[in-house]
């Protein structure tokens, strides 16, 4: 018997949700279907490709050397159905795009109307991470990257920068007084950072010696989003990029800390994928669309 789509969707889907459970769900299927398909699977191959116990599912030997031949079998057979659909000049298919959880939040998903009436046969699927996520481990086409990129395997495309900005909601600054300069902002305020990597807590100002000011945070947070809620609810000053705080320094609920001071310090934004030579479509036009649209809203 031949070994069919059904079933090699149902184990990579155990394998990337973690448990049968969680793959049912996430195809829409009942768990026994599941069950059953991986069942089949694993009688055609007359082996064992999950231990699976009540706790936790983990992959054999013989699961991981598959599961890359799966993997490829089904994209496969998504790069077949996207060229008919090119054929008839609609871009079609999943589009997995993965971001930072601010980015997502703030940049990608209010843009979604917009993309999926252009684009009405494109299947988004929209994953957030704080993290780098390895793509082709993640089954991501695109993953948007804020900062310096390192992965020299991967081809990027600019979607464009954002500055960046100290800032502080204005009933901290009533309470705790603006700052006159840098030595004054070290000395006498709540100074809100990130975790992790630490060049997110080097701020576009000078310190004493002339260099940027690297701050030790009173406060530490993983993400730019959580640091956002923090500086609203008036625990400090932050510095965040603009794509973050738009509508807050709009709407007069976060305000500028020393302008004059700041430095024009841009966070460069790509879009990487592994795809180069004869670019999927439904890739394709959504680089173009994001390209575009950031193009219209810089600051």
């Amino acid at each position: 018997m031949k070994i069919t789509l059904e079933e090699l969707t149902a184990f990579t889907a155990v394998v990337d949700t973690g448990s049968i459970t969680a793959a049912a769900a996430q195809l829409g299927q009942t768990t026994s279907g599941v069950s059953r398909a991986l069942g089949r699977l694993e009688e055609k191959l007359a082996t064992t490709l999950l231990q699976r116990t009540t706790r936790r599912t983990e992959l054999t030997e013989e699961g991981n050397t598959f599961l890359a031949q799966a993997r490829k079998i089904l994209a496969a057979v998504d790069d077949a159905e996207e060229q008919m659909a090119v054929r008839r000049q609609q871009p079609a298919g999943r589009l997995r795009v993965n971001a930072a959880v601010p980015y997502m939040l703030h940049v990608v998903v209010p843009l979604v109307a917009d993309f999926r009436a252009q684009y009405p046969a494109i299947a988004l699927e929209l994953n957030s991470s704080d993290e780098i996520i390895d793509l082709l481990e993640h089954r991501t086409d695109i993953a948007i990257r804020i900062g310096a990129l390192q992965d020299s395997t991967l081809h990027a495309r600019p979607l464009g920068s954002n500055g960046l900005r100290l800032l502080a909601s204005p009933a901290y600054l009533k309470a705790h007084g603006r700052p006159k300069n840098v030595a004054a902002l070290v000395a006498n305020h709540r100074l809100l950072g990130f975790t992790q990597p630490a060049s997110l807590n080097r701020w576009p100002v000078r310190d004493a010696d002339g260099n940027d000011l690297q701050i030790t945070p009173s406060l530490l947070a993983s993400s730019g989003e959580t640091l956002r809620q923090l500086a609203l609810a008036g625990v400090g000053v932050v510095c965040l990029a603009d794509f973050l705080t738009r509508t807050d320094r709009a709407a007069g609920t976060l305000v500028q800390v020393l302008p004059r001071e700041t430095l024009d310090v841009r966070q460069p934004v790509h879009a990487v994928y592994y795809r180069n030579t004869q670019l999927a479509a439904r890739i394709a036009c959504f680089l173009d669309f994001m390209g575009a649209r950031l193009a219209d809203h810089a600051d």
